[in-house]
Order: structure tokens, then sequence, then C-alpha cells
């Protein structure tokens, strides 16, 4: 008999634990919530989750994949109608477990699962757009770079003529420099000719 991935397995034989497992996703999906052992609500988990996925699909295959587990049909209605609605916001952590006291007479973890439907919070929302928006500007990036390659031309003569201005402005302020140095020694040749100048 081949021994389950996770601990122990739940009764006597592998169709055993399958049928319990079954089971116990009939009744989370009638009731929302059922409270079990810790160990059997955390070998729920996949299960009901996975059972939820094929839902939101919604397809007839779909609903025969999971009429093969859960064998109720009115469940099973409800589940491809009602609650995968509600779950169409929301990828994945579609149940959640939480532990509660032992339980009394064995006194063995007690865990309540519950399906979880309160609606995606504007921070998950939020978290959402920007993915979507990061996966958009990564399809539009190789785009942008073709673009740039047609344009590059133009863009080199740009920047060579934004060069070239600094450079005149450059050899105008030179030769403005120039200028007044020129005019300076001129002054001050004619104040030397000034002191040499008979009538002063």
């Amino acid at each position: 008999m081949p021994t389950p991935p996770k601990g122990p397995r739940l009764g006597g034989s592998a169709a055993h634990e399958r049928l319990m497992l079954a089971n116990l996703a009939t009744a989370l999906f009638e009731h929302k919530k059922i409270t079990t052992t810790e160990h059997r609500a955390k070998r729920l988990r996949p299960v009901a989750e996975k059972l939820i996925t094929l839902a939101k699909r919604g397809d007839l295959a779909s609903r025969r994949k999971v009429l093969t587990t859960v064998r109720r049909k009115d469940v099973v209605a409800e589940l491809f109608e009602q609650t995968a609605q509600q779950f169409a916001e929301r990828n994945g952590g579609y149940t959640r477990i939480t532990k509660i006291g032992p339980r009394k007479g064995d006194n063995a973890p007690m865990a309540l699962i519950e399906l979880v439907l309160e609606p995606v919070s504007p921070k998950q929302a939020t978290v959402r757009e920007a993915e979507k928006a990061t996966e958009r500007a990564a399809k539009a990036a190789p785009a942008a770079e073709e673009t740039a390659s047609v344009e590059e031309t133009p863009a080199v003569e740009e920047t060579a003529s934004v060069e070239e201005t600094p450079a005149a402005e450059a050899q105008a302020a030179e030769s403005a420099a120039a200028a007044a140095t020129e005019q300076a020694t001129d002054a001050e040749a004619g104040q030397a000719q000034g002191e040499t100048d008979p009538r002063a």
C-alpha cells in the first residue's frame, strides 16, 4: 500500500482516504465552513482549491471532473453557479484554516476550514493593476526600441547641432575676451602716451 505524500494516511486505505476527502469537500462547499482535525483540514485544502479552480473554468469537462469527486449534483451546481463567481477576482487562496482549541475527548488539535468569500481588498487590486502595467510596459519596450532605431539618425543630428551651439558660443566668448584685452592694452598705451605728452 503506497504511503501518502504528507504524513500518515487518513483511514485504512488510499480509497478510504480519497472518499473521506471527497466527503469533507462536499461538506465544505455545502456549509462554507467545517470544523475538523488540523491534519484533515491541511489535507483537504489542496483538494478543495483544485475543485474551485475547475469550477472557475465553468465548462462541461470541468463540471464532469468535479462530479467524480463531489457526487452531489446540487452542491456542484451551487459551486459552479454561485461560489465560483465569488472567486472570480481571486487568484488562489480560496480557503482559510484557523486553529482552534483541542478536542475534549482525545485532545486532538482542531481547526476550522472555511471558504474565503470576502471580496478582494483594494490593496490586492492595486498590486494586480501594477503587475498588469508592468507586463504592458515589458510588451511595449520592444516596440519602443524598434521606433528608436528608426529615429536614431535625426537624434544624432540634433545632438550634433546642440554640441555645435556651445562651441560657437565659446568662440564668440573668446573673441569678445580678446577684444576686451585689446581695448585694455590700447587704453594702457594711451595712458602711457599721455604721460609722455609735453602738455601735461
